[in-house]
């Protein structure tokens, strides 16, 4: 099984193109929609997380994500907190995803995380795709969303490894900022190579290709 990286600064169009390789049948282990379903009632990270954060929500309710946003925004130990609890359980995930389709032999699946690289998920995937854009239509599109601000903006970017450099250790750029046709065009060639035997599974951690 071929193993795809899939990642992205914010606002690049990682989450389009994880619903074009969705579309072509590749299944997709999406960190964020995982995080969503850990937090809401039910969910394996719900209590923990509104031990640390009680005025996030309730386990009636879930966790309201602008309410948790605002209490670990510019807050590095509160962050830290946050992540001590959905990280591991996120590993845990992220696993189980890979042994499920390792036992049903499917020949490529995606991991498509936003932060990939920072908290070194790389070393499970054989090749990393990396979605980038101009930085204009990358702020365009950020500040469009609900509840950000410029320093928000500012605050997340510090965050993230900059996108150079994410293009620097990818093994493919999808560009997406000249509409979705060209990048349907380069995922669909990247699928094509992991289905074709193209792309070599990496038995130790990866030795990123230019």
């Amino acid at each position: 099984m071929i193993v795809l990286g899939l990642t992205g600064s914010i606002g690049m169009g990682k989450s389009t193109a994880s619903k074009m390789l969705r579309r072509m049948g590749v299944p997709i282990y999406d960190a964020d929609a995982e995080v969503h379903r850990m937090m809401r009632p039910g969910g394996e990270a719900l209590k923990p997380v509104l031990a640390a954060f009680p005025e996030a929500g309730s386990l009636k309710t879930g966790v309201d994500r602008v309410v948790l946003g605002k209490q670990v925004f510019g807050d590095p130990a509160a962050l830290k907190r946050l992540e001590k609890i959905i990280h591991p359980r996120l590993g845990d995930c992220r696993q189980r995803f890979l042994r499920r389709h390792r036992g049903r032999r499917t020949p490529v699946v995606i991991l498509d995380v936003p932060l990939l690289f920072e908290i070194r998920n790389e070393r499970d995937c054989d090749a990393v795709i990396v979605v980038t854009a101009p930085p204009f239509l990358q702020r365009a599109r950020v500040m469009a969303r609900p509840h950000m601000t410029t320093e928000r903006l500012r605050t997340i970017l510090k965050k993230q490894i900059p996108d150079a450099e994410k293009r620097r250790r990818a093994d493919f750029i999808a560009w997406t900022g000249l509409g979705k046709a060209p990048t349907q065009r380069a995922l669909a060639a990247v699928i094509r190579a992991a289905r074709h035997g193209e792309i070599r599974k990496r038995k130790k951690r990866p030795v990123l290709r230019r």
